[in-house]
Formats: C-alpha cells, sequence, structure tokens
C-alpha cells in the first residue's frame, strides 16, 4: 500500500506520539497553532530530523532506505528558501531532475508551470522570498516523487500563486501522489481531501476537513469562534 504511515513518531519537545496513516492520491494538509508541531512532523518524515519511532513508506521505514533511494521516494520543502550560492533558477529546479537523467523536458515543465519562466535564467540570490519559494516547491514537483512534503508552501506567495500552487499540488494528489501540506489559512481547508489537527506536538484530529474542523475543535484549540455554512468564519471569542 503506498502510504505514508507515522508510528509513535516522537521527537523530544516537540512531538508526541503521533500514529498516523496518509494514503496515496490524497492533497492532506497539517493544521495546527505556532509550535504544534506541524513542521517537526514533516521534517521527522521527510528523514531530516530524527526521533523515535517510524516514518513509512508503503510499508517500508524510511529510516532503512538508501539516500539516493530516499530522495526518490520523498521531497520536502522546507518553510523557509535559503541559498548561499548564486545558481540560476533553471539549475536549481533541474536538481530535482537528476535521478531521471538528461530530461530537459521535466525541467522545462516545472519551470513552466511555477510561473518561472522569465527568471530561470536569473540567479536565486537574486530573486524575492516569494520567487525563491517557487524556486523549491518548481524543484519538489520536478522530482515526481511520490511522496510530497510541503512545509507552509503559500507563505511568502501572493494570492495569485498561491492558487496556482495549490491547484499543482491538488494535481499531483489526482495523479495518486501523497501530498501534505502544513497550513495557516484555514479558508483553503474545502480544498483538502483530509485535514490532520496538531495541538502541543500531539495529534488531536484526522479526517474529512468538513468532520475534522468543527467550531468545537476549532474553539479548542486555536481559541476562535466558527461560524460554518458555505465559507469559514473565524472570529475572536
Amino acid at each position: 500500500m503506498n502510504a505514508l504511515e507515522l508510528q509513535n513518531a516522537t521527537v523530544p519537545g516537540r512531538l508526541h506520539g503521533v500514529n498516523l496513516t496518509l494514503p496515496a492520491g490524497k492533497l492532506i494538509g497539517l493544521v495546527g497553532p505556532n509550535g504544534s508541531g506541524k513542521s517537526t512532523l514533516l521534517q521527522f518524515a521527510a528523514g531530516v530530523l530524527p526521533g523515535t519511532g517510524e516514518a513509512r513508506w508503503a510499508e517500508r521505514p524510511l529510516a532503512r532506505i538508501p539516500a539516493y533511494e530516499r530522495g526518490l521516494l520523498a521531497a520536502w520543502v522546507p518553510q523557509e528558501a535559503h541559498f548561499e550560492f548564486g545558481f540560476t533558477v533553471r539549475s536549481v529546479v533541474a536538481q530535482g531532475r537528476y535521478a531521471h537523467g538528461d530530461d530537459e523536458q521535466g525541467v522545462d515543465e516545472a519551470v513552466a508551470h511555477f510561473g518561472l519562466g522569465a527568471l530561470a535564467d536569473r540567479p536565486v540570490t537574486r530573486l524575492s522570498g516569494g520567487e525563491r519559494q517557487r524556486v523549491l516547491l518548481a524543484r519538489a514537483y520536478a522530482t515526481a516523487a511520490p511522496l510530497q512534503l510541503w512545509d507552509e508552501p503559500f507563505a511568502a506567495l501572493d494570492v495569485r500563486h498561491a492558487l496556482e500552487c495549490l491547484e499543482l499540488a491538488a494535481g499531483q494528489a489526482r495523479a495518486g501522489r501523497t501530498v501534505v501540506l502544513s497550513l495557516h489559512d484555514l479558508r483553503l481547508a474545502h480544498c483538502l481531501d483530509e485535514v490532520v489537527v496538531l495541538c502541543d506536538g500531539r495529534l488531536r484530529g484526522h479526517g474529512a476537513p468538513e468532520a475534522v474542523l468543527t467550531p468545537a475543535m476549532l474553539a479548542e484549540v486555536f481559541g476562535v469562534r466558527a461560524r460554518t455554512g458555505p465559507s469559514l468564519i473565524l472570529e475572536l471569542p
């Protein structure tokens, strides 16, 4: 079964015994207050943050998969884009296709999908924060990895690019990949197939957004009053 399974995932002081199964073909959102463990969970799942417990993909422990092969299985996009060298946009996106050989078409598609064509030859060190984030997303997209882990992917993007990237993420899920995004904007929940709620490093809910993001859950976890209907309206209590 192609699914991401977390078994008693624990990172001391940050994540406490989380058990989850996140299936393929789903767009899944991680939500929770600041410091709730969203980034930690994604980093643990990607194998870039040690802890105890286990992350498994297709019933294989990710930690026991060689790093090269793990890079083919999982693409992780960090919350902030940091580049120390002036590689061009195209060369950074091409890093996502290295395992696929000399695949210029795959690079071209990723650059185009994320609206980076006009920036392709520009050094990434000369881009805005939102542009750099789109480069990271394009690199992850280019991998075609079956497990996509994106940490706050839209935080630095303007409204148009955020919606475009969300649609690209949904398209990856429709193509059969497992796409997990950490989000703060609960208004995007209606675009998700599943939502995972974390608070204080613990799992508080998992399921369809309309079943999990109830007024009671939002009041307890986020400390806000919610009105449901055609759209979600959040207010201070």
